[in-house]
């Protein structure tokens, strides 16, 4: 029974990067022998265990094998004889098919090494066409190192979206991978990629579209993203970044299809339909302020015009008009929030409604 540190953990520390979590494959051993050995079972479709200190998980040595279209699609083998290279050679990509023994010795049998000093993304082997979420990882992990696809991956990538693989992805994947390439250094990368694979297509065929009725949208897309990554904004705020260029309902559409989260799906809708607002606030009256507050719901949810703000900046070329419109939001909703409802209802109490929103008008003509 032997154990190797594999996949993220080997890539990360050879990049010179902090590793965040340390996956361990168990290459000689049985289930049994596992439990014998204070390791707690939790895999659910192969064999998993949590070491009894660490809590890092440790697997089995396993095979697979394709049997239907789809990311599920696939029977797995774990036995005590399943060799750690046989185990490597079903990983998506050679810079994750590496791992060191117990001694510290590397074991790269695919030439990850290689192709981490090389900046290349290139797959293991033909069972990479297999599966369908691998396009979207290719995509993210473009985004985090801004490494180049090797053109037999890329070819193979074209290969599965023509057979129609990538119209097995289902939402929740989706959604994980889009998120977090999000999240990455430059995620302008992951939308390169999904385009040239033609993956966009399938899993965001609206940007295609927007593309189509607009030459040039995904280039400035792409400048949006980026810029809403260097300046740090929230996942929520580069999602409705994305789906910028969208009409309202194209954005709710698509939010649930990929079974966005409220918080981005609202924010996407909402910044859909503020866009020409928020591009130009410079003549905004105070009714149309007030209007803002109302849509965004800023009133309960303040936070709300902060995430607003964070899209504009991604959206503008000026990054100072973007901060005078973070300061004016700022601006408005203090002085709207100085209207006390409790006095004013009681002043009117036959129009409340109407009254409440007077004087918040007052309030933020005012501050103008």
């Amino acid at each position: 029974m032997k154990s190797y540190v594999v996949g993220g953990a080997v890539r990360d520390e050879l990049l010179g990067m902090p590793v965040q979590d340390r996956d361990h494959v168990v290459v000689g051993a049985s289930p049994e022998e596992m439990v014998r050995n204070g390791f707690r079972p939790v895999g659910a479709d192969f064999p998993v265990f949590l070491h009894p200190e660490t809590q890092e998980e440790y697997a089995l040595a396993r095979t697979e094998r394709k049997t239907a279209p789809g990311y599920k699609g696939f029977t797995f083998h774990a036995s005590p004889d399943v060799t750690l290279e046989e185990d490597l050679l079903r990983r998506d990509l050679t810079i994750n098919a590496m791992a060191r023994g117990e001694d510290g010795v590397l074991v790269d049998p695919h030439g990850g090494e290689r192709d981490l000093r090389a900046g290349v993304l290139r797959h293991v082997s033909p069972a990479f066409g297999e599966d369908p979420v691998r396009i979207l990882r290719v995509a993210r992990f473009a985004a985090r190192f801004g490494f180049a696809v090797a053109p037999e991956t890329m070819a193979m990538m074209r290969e599965m979206v023509a057979r129609g693989e990538a119209d097995a992805l289902v939402p929740e994947r989706v959604w994980q991978e889009i998120a977090r390439g999000l999240m990455e250094r430059s995620p302008s990368r992951m939308l390169a990629v999904l385009l040239e694979s033609g993956a966009l297509g399938r899993v965001l065929p609206e940007l295609e579209r927007a593309e189509s009725a607009n030459p040039g949208a995904l280039e400035q897309l792409a400048s949006r993203l980026d810029r809403a990554a260097a300046n740090e904004a929230p996942l929520a705020s580069r999602y409705a970044a994305l789906l910028l260029d969208l009409t309202p309902e194209s954005a709710a559409a698509v939010s649930t299809r990929v079974n966005a989260p409220g918080d981005c799906r609202d924010l996407a809708v909402l910044a859909t339909r503020e866009r020409a607002f928020l591009s130009n606030p410079g003549d905004v009256v105070a009714e149309q302020w007030l209007a803002l507050l109302e849509r965004a719901d800023a009133f309960r949810r303040p936070e709300r015009l902060g995430l607003l703000a964070k899209v504009a900046a991604a959206d503008s070329r000026e990054p100072q008009m973007a901060e005078q419109l973070r300061i004016a939001m700022d601006r408005v909703l203090a002085a709207a929030r100085t209207v006390d409802a409790g006095a004013v209802s009681r002043e009117h109490p036959g129009d409340i409604p109407g009254a409440i929103r007077r004087a918040r008008l007052a309030a933020i003509a005012a501050a103008e």
